[in-house]
C-alpha cells in the first residue's frame, strides 16, 4: 500500500507547473545527488538535458528549461528569490556557464544543452534525461519522470517497493471506504484520522508548524496576486484581473501587510454577487502569481493551486469570520487526504489525465474540507468530494501557447465555485440518497483519463490550444 503524507500533496514551490517546473527542478537536484553518490560530481564538465513528451511540447511555456537549470545550480524552489530568477537565467545564457550546485562552474549553452525532443518515452509522458560528461570522455545518463504534483520517479523505482510503503501508519488508507470505516470505528472526523497518521511521521507540533507555513505561503500568494497589476509574461498579453477585481470591490487602498489586509476582508459584508466576485478574485490572484513564476503551494498541483486558498479564504472571511488556526489546519488536513486518495486511485497529472486530474481533484479536495468545517458528516464530506469531481470528469488540458494562463487561470475560479456548491449540495443530501460514492468517481476519473486522446493531455495539440490564433493575442 502506498503511503502518502498530506505534505506530499501540499508542497511549497515555484510556478507555473508542478509537473513541468517543480518536478524537473527536483529531478535536477536528485541528479546532482546521484553524481555525488557515485563520486563523479567533481569530474563533470558538461551536462545535457533531453526533454520528452509533454515536457518537450509545452515545456518552454511551462518554464521546464528554467527549472532544470536552476535545479542544477542548487537553488531550492522553496527558498529561491523569485524576483531574481529571470536575472540569474540571463546571466547563465550570456556567459554560457553554470555554477553547478553552487560549487564550481561548467560550460553550459542554455539553447543547446537543453533539447526539446518532440517524442515520447514509453514509461510516462513527462520524461527528462540528464547526461553528464565525466572526465571529458565518458557519459553518465539518468532518466526521470515527472508524474504530477511535483512527484518524480525513475522507471526502476516502480519495480521496487517505495520507501513510504515501508512506513507503518495507524490507519493505512488506500480508498475512501477505508477512511470512512476508520472514522466510524473510532468515532472521529476525517481530519482527526489524518492527523493520527501524520503523527507517525512527525511530532504534532511540527505538523501544526508546517500547516501554518503552508497557509502563510498561500496567503502570501493571495495578497501578492491582488496587489499585482499589468500583464503576465509569455507573449499572450494576458492581463492580470485579480488586481482589477480587487480594486473595484475594495478600492485602491494600501495595506502594510497581508494580516492587515485579511482583517479588512473579514470586516466587509458583501452581497451574494460580490461573494462570487471575491471567490474568483482569490482564485485568479494565486494562479496569476503562479503564471508569473511566483511562489505558491501545490494543491495538488501548481496549475490548480488557486482553488483551495480561494475556498479557505471564502470560509474565513464570509462564513466563519474568525480565522482560527484550528479551522485552517483542519481544512488542510482533509483537503490533503482527499488529494492522496486521487493520487493513489487515479492521477493528479494533467499529462496523464487532462485537467480533471488538476482542477477536478483540487475542487474535490476543497469541497470535502469545506464540508467538514461546516459540520458535515463523514459521508457528506466524501460525497462533496464526489460531487465536485463528478462535474469535472473529462475536462481536458489544452493550454494555449503551452502557458499556464488560458484557460488554466479561469478554471481555478470555476473549480473553487464548484467546490462551494458541491459542499452545500452534500450538506443538504442524506447519505442514503447518494447513488455514487467517492471511490467510484475516482475509478471513473482514471478510466476516463485512460480513454482520453493524448492531444488533450497537456500537449497543446488539441482543444483551445489549436483553436485560438496566438498571433491575434
Amino acid at each position: 500500500m502506498e503511503n502518502i503524507s498530506v505534505f506530499d500533496m501540499l508542497k511549497i514551490g515555484v510556478g507555473p507547473s508542478s509537473s513541468h517546473t517543480l518536478g524537473p527542478w527536483r529531478a535536477a537536484e536528485r541528479f546532482i545527488k546521484e553524481l555525488k553518490e557515485l563520486n563523479i560530481f567533481d569530474k563533470c564538465s558538461n551536462i545535457k538535458i533531453d526533454l520528452y513528451g509533454s515536457l518537450s511540447l509545452t515545456g518552454m511555456g511551462h518554464a521546464t528549461d528554467i527549472a532544470v537549470t536552476l535545479g542544477l545550480t542548487g537553488a531550492d524552489p522553496e527558498t529561491v528569490d523569485t524576483n531574481k530568477i529571470e536575472e540569474n537565467i540571463e546571466l547563465i545564457k550570456s556567459f554560457k556557464r553554470l555554477h553547478l550546485n553552487s560549487e564550481y562552474y561548467i560550460d553550459f549553452n542554455f539553447e543547446k544543452n537543453i533539447v526539446f525532443n518532440k517524442s515520447f518515452l514509453d514509461f510516462h509522458s513527462n520524461a527528462l534525461t540528464f547526461t553528464a560528461t565525466i572526465n571529458d570522455s565518458e557519459d553518465y545518463k539518468s532518466t526521470f519522470y515527472s508524474i504530477g504534483g511535483g512527484f518524480i520517479i525513475k522507471e526502476e523505482d516502480s519495480d521496487n517497493k517505495d520507501k513510504s510503503d515501508e512506513h507503518t501508519l495507524p490507519f493505512p488508507i488506500e480508498k475512501a471506504s477505508d477512511l470512512i470505516e476508520y472514522t466510524i470505528e473510532k468515532d472521529k472526523q476525517i481530519s482527526e484520522i489524518v492527523l493520527e497518521n501524520e503523527k507517525s511521521w512527525r511530532e504534532e507540533s511540527d505538523i501544526n508548524k508546517e500547516l501554518d507555513r503552508i497557509w502563510s505561503t498561500m496567503l502570501d500568494s493571495l495578497y501578492t496576486g491582488v496587489h499585482s497589476k499589468g500583464y503576465l509574461p509569455g507573449g499572450l498579453n494576458v492581463r492580470r484581473r485579480a488586481y482589477d477585481i480587487h480594486t473595484k470591490l475594495l478600492g485602491d487602498s494600501k495595506y502594510e501587510n497581508k494580516e492587515q489586509w485579511l482583517e479588512v476582508l473579514k470586516s466587509i459584508n458583501p452581497s451574494f454577487r460580490d461573494i462570487f466576485k471575491w471567490i474568483s478574485c482569490f482564485a485568479l490572484s494565486v494562479n496569476e502569481v503562479n503564471a508569473a513564476l511566483g511562489r505558491i503551494v501545490t494543491a495538488p498541483t501548481n496549475g490548480s493551486s488557486g482553488v483551495i486558498p480561494a475556498v479557505l479564504l471564502y470560509y474565513i472571511c464570509f462564513v466563519n469570520n474568525k480565522d482560527t488556526q484550528k479551522d485552517i489546519r483542519q481544512f488542510l488536513l482533509v483537503a490533503g487526504e482527499i488529494g492522496c486518495l486521487f493520487k493513489k486511485g487515479a492521477t493528479i497529472s494533467a499529462a496523464m489525465g487532462g485537467c480533471q486530474a488538476e482542477i477536478g481533484v483540487s475542487s474535490a479536495m476543497a469541497a470535502a474540507a469545506l464540508t467538514e468545517l461546516l459540520g458535515g458528516s463523514v459521508d457528506q464530506v466524501t460525497n462533496a468530494a464526489e460531487i465536485a469531481m463528478e462535474h469535472h470528469l473529462g475536462l481536458t488540458c489544452d493550454p494555449i501557447g503551452g502557458l499556464v494562463q488560458i484557460p488554466c487561470i479561469e478554471r481555478n475560479s470555476m473549480g473553487a465555485i464548484k467546490a462551494i456548491n458541491a459542499a452545500e449540495l452534500a450538506l443538504e443530501t442524506k447519505a442514503s440518497h447518494s447513488r455514487v460514492n467517492l471511490d467510484e468517481v475516482i475509478n471513473t476519473m482514471w478510466e476516463t483519463a485512460k480513454d482520453m486522446n493524448i492531444k488533450y493531455k497537456e500537449t497543446s495539440e488539441g482543444g483551445l490550444a489549436i483553436a485560438v490564433n496566438i498571433a491575434n493575442c
